[in-house]
């Protein structure tokens, strides 16, 4: 079955949180660190902080390595990320999602860039829900130091997070070949 689209200016999703499960879940994906740190490694990767919250672009300072914060700042800005997340996917996304298409890519705006997400958004919104898949499981390379790297740990993030578009598409496919 297609999924339905509303006029150009409807917002389908708009009354659509994450789920308490899909929190939970994507908090855990995420280590806490209670001080600032480099997202790779010594020298390598963003200024970060908490639950992967990106500080900046480039290594932190010796004083921001010092820095630490505490867990209920981190529990702060985990809630206010995710909204900002949950409030893209329903001002972009102008078909009906599940709840576990909206949990999956919120997860992944959560997480990603926005040209990235841009490119899922169009997929989506064209009724392309095998090209939102594509562009959801291939999103598993980092920038560093100008170099682009696999980052092992998303590969299964981004299954997760792709799973409910794949269905839904091969549950289309099945049915035009009945047809």
């Amino acid at each position: 079955m297609a999924p339905k689209t509303l006029d150009s200016s409807a917002r389908p999703n708009a009354q659509m949180k994450m789920s308490p499960d899909a929190l939970s879940e994507m908090r855990n994906t995420e280590k806490v660190v209670l001080r600032y740190y480099n997202d790779l490694g010594r020298r390598k990767g963003n200024c970060t902080w908490g639950i992967g919250f990106k500080a900046h672009k480039g290594i932190c300072t010796p004083a921001e390595l010092k820095r630490m914060v505490s867990a209920p700042s981190v529990d702060v800005e985990y809630a206010k990320r995710v909204a900002e997340a949950e409030r893209r996917v329903k001002v972009k996304v102008k078909v009906e999602l599940s709840q576990a298409q909206f949990d999956g890519l919120v997860s992944f705006t959560y997480n990603t860039s926005n040209s990235a997400n841009e490119r899922v958004y169009r997929a989506l919104n064209d009724h392309d829900f095998p090209q939102a898949a594509r562009i959801i499981s291939e999103s598993v390379m980092v920038k560093d130091r100008n170099k682009w790297k696999l980052a092992p740990g998303l590969i299964p993030r981004r299954a997760k997070e792709s799973a409910p578009f794949r269905v839904a598409a091969d549950a289309d496919n099945s049915a035009g070949r009945r047809e």
